[in-house]
Formats: structure tokens, sequence, C-alpha cells
């Protein structure tokens, strides 16, 4: 009784720790919730499932559910946390344990739910539900669910039990009674509550926030479903991870995937297809591939494409690369980025998967099973694969994605401060990631140590805001007219002395080395301020032991996603694949196009031929002959051949159909 009473005294005498124990006593049932979850659907986990590799994902699903109890409680915190001076109000306290109970129990009901759901969909319910059963009639729905609590009735009691722990175990806030004028002992006493409680609310809101983000830092971007990848090794096993909470409140912004119905499936197959059958008869070349994605290196900054811009006076800030370009390696003219994110650009070069409507990141497609270079050059033919980013290594979920489509190793800002042979964070900039020169002399050197084959690829971060440089390199690159170009002039120069190290290495004459960027940038000339400029990318293919693989290409219309393809094709690859771009080389340049989506329209945009559409979705609204028009300043869309418009449009709405289908199917892998 006695440590009952002392335990009694010290939450009241220290409210937040009430508000501490509450929060706990929710983990705690998120937990239980997660066991029942496992428990439930055993037979989906039993074949691979160690207790090494359960507590592993238990622990990491502490991090969704930080993020989920936050939201959900949000309002609790709040309200416990207020320097209020109550007198004698019972109400309050019995309203602010009524919400506590009802949001939280909300939370685990629908954890619970999913223990029944999951096996139907493979991922853990999103926003999603409320449009997939809007069109339930509500007698039908009633039927649904009265089967569902009879055939689980042992869920549903184990969820009143845990509203029954909530009631039971809440722990009230300090309740001050009214204080008498002259008792020092209790207006100090009072004075002290307000401080304490003052400070636990300014204290407690920057870590809510970074709890609900996952983390503190601007590198890091709030989490979403997507990190859960992170932590896997199967996308089924994202469903321990996370949290049906979490799942609901990071897409309830998030427009929702509809699949349309253009035309019939047969006929959508005819007009494109994303599955790949390789023909080719020769022997696979085991070459090694190292893609860079180069953060905002839009062609406005390369001389080489733009040797007519601004009367043949503009030399752009890339002289390295313009030489590699103009003497070594394969380009195009008409090449585009699939997205104007740099979450849309990884998923576009390394799995040839665009970003129609939202991107493949923060959508729950994103915990799809997936393909791209690595899982079908690492799983069908050996490689080697790692995936490098000089950030924080949670940083924009690419860990998380380069883990769900097969990269073995990852290695970013924690494993270059581990490396002796570095400086650590002496070579940080202090916002975003390690200088592009040092973490792309540590990506060297981290190859030379692999066994070949070996399919990498780096994410670079120096030619991003604030445009910062080190300071031993300012004043020595030309500035511009955009603050950026600076900074892609260091970049350049960092790539020159990666290739000056890597030319050293006995790898180097057997590799693929694939070159694009993430997206554009600050666009200056008209040329790239128009809606097809703002995609204009450079792709650079470069074979050191193939001198033949070099030329400018201007006749094809290319994208990122044809990376992937265009790899897999140079390399005779055998095996079938889904891929949604083509190969750039092999594919008759009447037969190549680039499709885009515009958030600025909330349309597409088709490219093919001498012609761009604009497509709202349902109808096409402009056309244009971009080769001879470059401005896009006059739409022929009443003048354009209709055969033309035709089998542009209905080619466009395949691709569309397809891709949404097999989105939300789960569609993205050939099951073998």
């Amino acid at each position: 009784m006695k440590s009952h009473y002392m335990r009694g005294a010290i939450f009241k005498k220290y409210p937040v720790l009430s508000l501490l124990g509450n929060i706990l006593v929710v983990y705690l049932l998120f937990t239980l919730c997660r066991l029942a979850f496992l428990l439930k659907n055993w037979g989906l986990y039993a074949d691979t499932m160690t207790w090494g590799h359960a507590v592993n994902l238990f622990g990491a699903g502490l991090i969704f559910d930080t993020s989920a109890i936050l939201y959900t409680n949000a309002p609790i915190i709040l309200l416990m946390l207020l320097p209020l001076h109550w007198k004698e109000r019972p109400c309050y306290y019995k309203i602010v344990r009524w919400i506590y109970v009802i949001l939280n129990s909300i939370a685990i009901y629908s954890n619970l739910i999913d223990c029944v759901y999951f096996p139907f969909t493979g991922k853990r319910t999103t926003s999603t539900v409320f449009a997939e059963f809007s069109n339930e009639g509500v007698g039908n729905m009633t039927i649904i669910f009265a089967e569902q609590f009879l055939s689980n009735w042992y869920l549903v009691i184990l969820a009143g039990v845990f509203s029954w722990v909530l009631w039971k175990l809440f722990l009230p806030p300090l309740k001050k009674r009214h204080v008498a004028n002259g008792d020092n002992d209790n207006n100090r006493s009072l004075v002290n509550y307000y401080v304490v409680q003052s400070l636990s609310l300014l204290i407690a809101i920057p870590l809510c926030i970074g709890g609900m983000r996952g983390g503190f830092t601007t590198a890091v971007r709030p989490i979403t479903i997507s990190n859960a990848n992170q932590y896997v090794d199967r996308p089924v096993e994202t469903g321990i991870v996370l949290n049906t909470p979490f799942s609901i409140y990071r897409t309830l912004s998030k427009k929702p995937m509809t699949i349309p119905n253009y035309m019939d499936e047969e006929e959508a197959q005819r007009l494109f297809t994303p599955v790949h059958i390789p023909t080719d008869s020769l022997a696979f070349k085991p070459m090694n591939v190292v893609v860079f994605i180069i953060e905002s290196f839009s062609k406005q900054h390369f001389g080489f494409y733009n040797k007519t811009l601004r009367n043949g006076t503009y030399h752009g800030y890339t002289p390295f690369l313009d030489s590699l370009i103009t003497h070594h390696a394969l380009t195009w003219q008409y090449s585009y980025a699939n997205g104007r994110k740099s979450i849309e650009g990884m998923p576009s070069s390394l799995s040839s998967l665009p970003n129609y409507v939202e991107p493949l990141f923060l959508t729950p497609a994103s915990l799809n099973r997936m393909s791209g270079l690595a899982r079908e050059l690492g799983e069908h033919e050996g490689y080697t694969t790692a995936f490098f980013h000089g950030a924080q290594n949670n940083s924009m979920g690419f860990q998380a994605f380069a883990r769900a489509t097969g990269f073995k190793s990852y290695y970013g800002r924690t494993e270059y401060n581990a490396d002796p042979n570095y400086h650590g964070d002496d070579d940080y900039d202090g916002t975003w990631a390690i200088w592009d020169e040092e973490f792309l002399q540590f990506f060297a050197d981290r190859m030379s140590e692999m066994t070949p084959p070996f399919m990498t690829a780096v994410f670079t971060a120096s030619s991003h805001p604030p445009f910062s440089l080190p300071e031993r390199y300012k004043g020595r690159f030309p500035k511009g007219d955009n603050e950026i170009q600076e900074c892609v002039g260091y970049t350049d120069h960092a790539l020159r002395l990666f290739f000056d190290k890597a030319r050293k290495q006995p790898w180097f004459e057997n590799t693929l080395f694939v070159i694009t960027a993430d997206h554009t940038s600050s666009h200056i000339d008209p040329f790239y301020k128009t809606s097809l400029g703002a995609y204009n990318v450079p792709i650079i293919f470069y074979a050191p032991g193939d001198s033949a693989l070099k030329g400018y290409d201007n006749s094809r219309v290319v994208e990122q996603i044809d990376i992937m393809p265009t790899v897999l094709s140079y390399l005779h690859y055998h095996h079938s694949y889904v891929a949604f771009g083509k190969d750039m080389i092999g594919t008759p340049p009447k037969e190549t196009f680039a499709l885009h989506w515009v958030p600025e329209s909330s349309g597409y945009q088709f490219v093919k031929g001498s012609y761009l559409i604009d497509f709202d979705g349902k109808d096409v609204t402009a056309a244009y002959n971009y080769r001879t028009d470059s401005l896009l300043s006059q739409n022929i869309l009443a003048t354009i051949s209709k055969d033309t418009l035709m089998q542009m449009t209905q080619q466009m709405k395949s691709v569309i159909q397809q891709y949404m289908q097999r989105m939300t199917n789960d569609k993205l892998v050939i099951d073998n």
C-alpha cells in the first residue's frame, strides 16, 4: 500500500510522468497487436522467420509506432501539458480520459482488424480502404463485419481487453486545488507547477514533431510506408514492421491510384507491354554496371547539349562531362526525366518504374514486390550489388528502396565515417551529405574491394541547396547565371577525379557506366522553362572497353525508365522481367517515346516522333511539334493528323492503364 501511495504521489507531483506512463501503455498495446498480427498470420512467415529476425522487425516497428502514437495522442499530450490552474474540475479529467481511450482504441482496433484483412491484400491497410468500400451498401457491410466478428471472436475479445486496459491504467494529470492567499509554500508549489508544465510543453513540441517525422534533421524526409522496406528481407514482412494507423495517416493526403478503363486488356497489351521477354541468343556479357544519378544536373548546364544556345556563346559548366560525351560516350538529344523530385529519379533510373500522379515512394505501391537492375543481375547472374548515397543512411527513403529492389549492401554517411582512410564528418557539407569529391573517391575504393561482376549506383548530393562548396574550392568554378552552376562545376570536377582513380583499377575496362540526373533544376533559358524543357536531363552510356558505344542520337525519344532495359539488352540478358521502358539502342526511332506526369496541370505529357500531346486523363488538350517549335508556342491540335493523334493517344492510354493496373495489383515482377 505504501509503495502504491508513493508512486501515486510521484505522478501527482510531476504530471508529465503521468503522460509518459499513458504513452508507454499505448506502446505496450501496439507491440501486443504486432505479436497478435504475427501469430494470426504465422503461415506467411514460418518458413523464413527466426527469433533474431523477429526481434529486429519488432524493434524497427517501434519507429513507425512512435509516429502513429504521437499523431494519435497529440490532443492528449496537449491537454495534459497545458499549464492550467485547475481547481476541482473532475469533469475535465473524465473528458481527457475518454478522449485517450477512444482515440487509442480506434488505433488498436485498426491494427487488430488488419490481422484478418492483411492476407487478402498483402499490405497494411491504407486510406484507400475508404474508397475500396465506398460502393458497398450499409447492409452488405454489416453482413461482412458480422461474419468476421463471429469467425474472429477472440480478436474481438482482445480488443475489448485492450480498451479496458487503457481505461484502467490511465493516469490523470495533477489536480490543483485552490490556493489560499498568503500560503507561501503552496504559492511556491503552484509556481513550480506552472514552470514545469510550461517547460514540458515547450520541450514536447519539437520532440513530437521529430517523432512523427521519424527524425530531426532536415536531411531526412518524413518516414512513410516505403521506409519499412529498409528493415525487411521480403515485402510481406513490412506487415510486421508497419502498423495500420501509421499507414492510414501517411496516405490520407495522397491521390488514390485508380485503374482507368480506356480499352480492353488485349488491346492494351497489343499497343504496349511492360513484360520484356528477351530473344537474344548471344552469350551474356558479365560486365560491371555503374549508375550515377547526379543531383539536379539538368541539360541546361552542359555545353555539349547547348551548342547553339545564346548565339553560340554558352560553354556550360561541365567541361569534363562535355569532353566525355564528345569523344567517348553515347548520348541522346531528346532524353527526359520521369519526374521532378529526387525520390522519383531513383525508381525510374534503376527499376524502370515511372511516377504517375504520386511519387512511388509515397504510395501503398511502394510495398509491392519490385525488381530493378540490382535484383535482375544479382539474383540471376550472381552480381555483387551496392547502393551509395553520402547523406544520413535513412535519408529520402533511398536505403529502403535500394533494399526492396535487390541491392545487398548500402553505403551512406555512416559507412563513410567508419572508413579510417577518410575524415568522417570533417567532409560533411553541414546540411545534406558528404562532399561529392570525397564520397565519389570512397565509392571507387569500395568497388575495388568488390568481387566482380558488380552492379552499383551512386546518388550525389553537392549540387543541392544551399549550394555551398568546400572552402578550398570557393571561387574556383564559374558562378554562372544561377547559384547552382558553381556547384555543378564542382561536381563535374569530382566526377573527373573519380574517373581518374577508376581508370587505374582492374575493373575499369570491363565496366558500363551510365550517367543521368535525378531531375532538372532552376530553369534559366526559355527552352528549359517549357513543360517539356523541365524534364530535359542527360542520359549517357560509357563503356571504356567498347569504342563503338559512342555518338549523339538525335532521332530517338528516350527517358530514364529506358536505362534498365537498355543495360540488360546491352549485356544480352536472357531472363524475362517487367519494365516500363524500352531499349534505347535497339528500338527503332519511330517506336520510341516518353511519358511524364506534369503536376502543374495534373495531367500527362506524351512525346513521340516529332509531336508532344498534353492529356488531362480524359481528353487531349494540346499538341505541339516540339522539334520545330521548341518553346511550345503553337498549339497544333486542330491541324495534326487525326491518325497520328489517335495512335499516340491510344498508346499513351495503354501505358497509363497497365501501369496503374500493375501498381494496384502488385504485378511488378514475373512470378517464376
